[in-house]
C-alpha cells in the first residue's frame, strides 16, 4: 500500500511540477562530496561549481550571532553573482570571531585558486558543532587539487547532498523542469530548526536566465511560504542559508511557472526536513484559518506547532485536544471565543470535528482521533473564527529520540 508520504508527493509529480527523490542534472553545474577527516570518516566536504558566473540570490539566518560563513557569504553576494558554493559539515565555524572570518575567506581563496575563479565568487557554508575553530590544516589539504573532484553525474550530486548532513537520517534533494530549464535542489536539516528567513542549509541551481534582483524577490517569497513555515524545536540556527544560482544556459523562462515550481520544490524540502526532525516519527501539517489578521494566523500556527505538549501528545496519539486550546490561548494579543473555535483532525471528508456543539453533546470521538494521530502524516486544521486569513505550517512530534540525539551531541 502506498504511504501517505509517497501519495502526497506523487500528486505533485502528476502535476508536472517536481520530480521528488530524483536527481536531474542541470547543464553547466558540477558537484562533489568527499571526506577530508574533519571529525570522522563520513562525507564532510562538498561543493557546487558552475562553468560560468551565475546570477544569484540568498536568504540568511536572522540569528543575531551568525556564523562566520554567513557573514562572508553576505559580503560575497553583494553584487548578485556567484560561481561556486563550498560547504563543510561537522563544524559550524560559529562563535569564532575574526579567526572564523579569516578561515572562511581562506577556504574561498583556496577553492577559487583550484577552480580558477575569483574568491568573491565563492559562497562558504559550515554546519555542525558551535564554538570550535575549523581544523584549517585538514580543510586546506582537502582543497588541494579540488577542481578534479567536481563531476557532472548524479553520483557527484548525491555525494554533495550527503556531505552537508549532520544529524540528518537521510539526504534530501528534488528536481523540476520548467520549459527548457532544469532546477535541482538539496537541503540538510533535522534539528535547531525554527527558521526566520531560511532553514539550515538549502541550495538551488538552475540553467534558467533570470537576473539577480528578480531571483532575490522570488526567493524571499518562496522562503516565506516554505522554509519559514517549519519548526522542529523552536531554535533558530546560527548558520541558516538558502541560495539560488542561475547560470542562464537554458535562456529565458516563464517566470510565474518557474516560481510555482520553485515553491513546490521548497515546500517538498521543508516537509522532508520537518519529517526528518531529530527523533521524529511523524510529520504534522497544521492549517490555521479564520484569523482576524495574517499575524494572528501565523502566531497561532507557530504556537501550536512549537508546543512541547502538543508535540508529545501527537507522538503518543493522545487525543488531548485541550493542549491545542492552551496553545491558541498563548497568543496573548488575540482572543478567540471557544464558541467560534473548531479543531479538525484528518485531511478528507472523514475529518473529525471538535467544536462547542460537539462538546455540549458529548460527541467528541477521542478514540477515532487517536487513530488519526497514529499515522505517519498527521493533518490538523484549526478554525479561529470567520476571519479571512490563514497559514499552513509543518512540524514533527517530540520523542525520546530527540533527547538522545542532543544530550550527547558534541561527544
Amino acid at each position: 500500500m502506498i504511504s501517505d508520504r509517497l501519495l502526497s508527493y506523487y500528486l505533485l509529480y502528476r502535476q508536472g511540477r517536481i520530480m521528488f527523490n530524483d536527481i536531474q542534472l542541470v547543464p553547466g553545474f558540477s558537484f562533489f562530496g568527499k571526506n577530508i577527516g574533519i571529525k570522522d570518516d563520513t562525507l564532510d566536504f562538498g561543493g557546487i561549481l558552475s562553468d560560468c558566473p551565475c546570477n544569484a540570490a540568498a536568504v540568511f539566518t536572522q540569528n543575531t550571532m551568525p556564523g562566520a560563513p554567513v557573514e562572508v557569504g553576505k559580503e560575497h553576494l553583494r553584487d548578485g553573482s556567484l560561481q561556486a558554493i563550498i560547504v563543510n559539515s561537522k563544524n559550524a565555524n560559529v562563535a569564532t570571531e575574526l579567526q572564523g572570518i579569516k578561515d572562511s575567506k581562506l577556504i574561498c581563496q583556496l577553492v577559487a585558486e583550484s577552480c580558477e575563479i575569483e574568491p568573491q565568487a565563492v559562497l562558504p557554508s559550515s554546519t555542525g558543532v558551535i564554538g570550535r575553530y575549523l581544523p584549517m590544516e585538514v580543510v586546506s589539504k582537502g582543497c588541494q587539487g579540488l577542481k578534479k573532484d567536481f563531476g557532472k553525474t548524479a553520483q557527484h550530486a548525491e555525494n554533495f547532498a550527503r556531505s552537508i548532513m549532520t544529524t540528518d537520517s537521510r539526504a534530501k534533494w528534488v528536481s523540476a523542469r520548467v520549459g527548457d530549464a532544469t532546477l535541482f535542489a538539496v537541503a540538510k536539516g533535522s534539528g535547531m530548526i525554527e527558521p526566520n528567513m531560511a532553514t539550515m542549509l538549502s541550495y538551488f541551481v538552475t540553467d534558467a536566465a533570470i537576473d539577480s534582483a528578480q531571483l532575490q524577490k522570488m526567493l524571499l517569497r518562496i522562503v516565506n511560504k516554505s522554509f519559514n513555515r517549519i519548526s522542529i524545536d523552536t531554535d533558530t540556527s546560527t548558520s541558516d542559508t538558502v541560495v539560488l544560482m542561475a547560470n542562464g544556459l537554458a535562456g529565458t523562462v516563464d517566470l510565474p511557472a518557474f516560481e510555482i515550481a520553485l515553491q513546490d520544490m521548497a515546500i517538498y524540502l521543508s516537509k522532508e526536513i520537518a519529517r526528518d526532525g531529530e527523533g521524529a516519527s511523524k510529520l504534522i501539517e497544521l492549517t490555521v484559518s479564520g484569523a482576524q489578521t495574517q499575524e494572528q494566523a501565523l502566531l497561532t500556527a507557530k504556537s501550536i506547532i512549537n508546543s512541547p505538549l502538543v508535540k508529545t501528545a501527537i507522538y503518543g496519539a493522545d487525543p488531548n485536544w485541550g493542549r491545542f486550546v492552551m496553545a491558541i490561548g498563548k497568543v496573548f494579543h488575540y482572543k478567540v471565543s471557544i464558541r467560534d473555535l473548531k479543531i479538525l483532525f484528518g485531511n478528507d471528508e472523514k475529518s473529525l470535528l471538535i467544536d462547542a456543539d460537539a462538546i455540549d453533546r458529548n460527541e467528541v470521538k477521542l478514540d477515532e482521533i487517536s487513530e488519526l494521530l497514529k499515522k505517519e502524516e498527521v493533518f490538523i486544521k484549526v478554525v479561529l473564527g470567520n476571519g479571512a486569513f490563514s497559514e499552513t505550517v509543518w512540524g514533527c512530534d517530540l520523542t525520546e529520540g530527540y533527547i538522545a540525539e542532543n544530550a550527547y551531541y558534541t561527544t
